[in-house]
């Protein structure tokens, strides 16, 4: 079944090319009933953030002069190549940053099939040429942890997932979804109060882990909202057990419209274009705006006009901190996390906002439109629905993220997940916190 599923996921990211699937953790992985909440519990590895600590760069002496190492590396992308303006494009960003201010040489492969994923992986640990393997997403978990083992001395660096397993060869970097979606919740919140209503939604994909920790903070940033607003706000959520249906997404966002809903976050991969068609109806149809929120790469340019805003996982600040720990020599396998301290996510700027829109327009995926005119929607639509009270309290919670003053949970299983949302639709923020208060 996980098979079939990602299969499934590769073929779409080849048909279209803003697929934003690779966000699956070392997780047992069950499909999700459509339309409901699933109750059976899945389980995860802990996560352990690595402190790392900085030195100079390796040195290597050459007829007694001491002359800087020359280290290489390879990137591994998903069967989808280049192109995808999500995690492949933004994992060969960050290697192509580490190639300018690092001085590595960098490669880039992309396997012909999931088939060829393990025996490529092997040929290229038994070679031994490159300093440290970049494994952009999940795809990579299981040929990775069938071959880390064998081959002691070469460096790995999987991106967005985690094998479990803790080697000195192997680094698994993963993100504190928590964090972005929080902001995003006080955002959509301002955003449905401008809009005459007290809902906001979420279309989620699969139930697994990282979505648990999506849903947690976008709840808890609604409540945020609520709490210092005085501004009564409700989320509703819809979980579609998939990632590559977007007639599935366009059929449950009409549900969450019919309900008041008039933005919906989208955290359900390709399913939630269907979201995004489904707000553009709906303001067509029946003359008042809704808006969707893209996350993972920044969405503005597939609809500026109704998605005004993006969460961002920083895949390319991933791969630059890996491929920047060999060449400091601060190299320490685990797992690690990045959140917004790190800027391991965020919100889109308009800087974000203009660089993807220049990847579609070069592509030819973005009609009708400058990457220009990308950006002043965007901006005029920022203005007009995201007040400066909306602003001020996502920097206020923002910094009490970055200095450490308040830490998320990261909910370990479906019961634990609703358990948290329960006291939080109940008003008790400080359910989802492992650390500090809130009021």
């Amino acid at each position: 079944m996980e098979m079939r599923m990602r299969r499934g996921i590769s073929k779409t990211a080849l048909g279209l090319v803003f697929l934003l699937v690779g966000i699956l953790v070392g997780a047992a992985i069950g499909l999700s009933s459509p339309g409901k909440t699933v109750t059976t519990t899945v389980t995860q590895s802990r996560v352990v953030t690595v402190t790392r600590t900085v030195s100079a760069p390796a040195q290597q002496t050459e007829t007694g002069t001491q002359t800087a190492k020359k280290f290489k590396v390879l990137v591994l992308f998903d069967v989808g190549g280049r192109g995808d303006l999500s995690f492949n494009d933004m994992a060969w960003l960050g290697a192509e940053r580490a190639k300018k201010e690092l001085g590595v040489d960098v490669s880039y492969l992309t396997p012909k099939s999931l088939a060829d994923m393990k025996p490529l992986l092997e040929d290229l640990s038994r070679r031994g040429e490159y300093d440290l393997i970049v494994l952009v997403g999940f795809l990579w978990t299981s040929p990775l942890n069938e071959t880390a083992g064998k081959f002691p001395n070469q460096k790995y660096a999987l991106i967005d997932s985690t094998t479990g397993k803790v080697r000195p060869n192997e680094m698994d970097i993963l993100f504190r979804e928590q964090e972005v979606s929080s902001l995003v919740g006080i955002i959509a919140a301002g955003m449905a109060h401008e809009l005459g209503t007290d809902k906001v939604g979420a279309l989620v994909g699969m139930d697994i882990p990282p979505l648990w920790r999506f849903q947690v903070g976008y709840y808890f940033g609604a409540k945020y909202y609520e709490k210092m607003t005085g501004r009564k706000t409700d989320v509703v959520w819809t979980i579609t057990g998939t990632f590559t249906d977007p007639a599935t997404g366009k059929q449950y966002t009409e549900q969450m419209l019919k309900q008041g809903v008039r933005v919906i976050y989208g955290l359900a991969g390709a399913t939630h274009l269907g979201a995004f068609q489904a707000v553009k109806e709906w303001e067509k149809e029946h003359k008042e705006p809704a808006f969707a929120i893209g996350q993972d790469a920044s969405q503005e340019w597939i609809d500026p006009y109704h998605i005004p805003i993006s969460g961002r996982k920083r895949v390319d600040v991933a791969v630059f901190s890996a491929i920047e720990s060999v060449v400091k020599g601060t190299w320490k396998g685990g797992i690690i996390t990045l959140g917004l301290k790190e800027g391991g996510v965020g919100i889109a700027t308009l800087d974000e906002v203009k660089w993807f829109a220049e990847q579609a327009y070069k592509v030819g995926k973005l009609k009708g439109m400058t990457p220009d005119d990308v950006v002043r929607v965007v901006k005029q639509l920022r203005q007009k629905y995201i007040k400066p009270e909306v602003w001020a309290l996502v920097k206020q919670l923002e910094d009490k993220i970055k200095n450490g003053e308040i830490q998320f949970k990261s909910p370990m299983s479906v019961k634990e997940r609703d358990s948290i949302i329960k006291a939080l639709e109940n008003g008790d923020l400080n359910a989802a916190l492992s650390k500090g208060r809130v009021g």
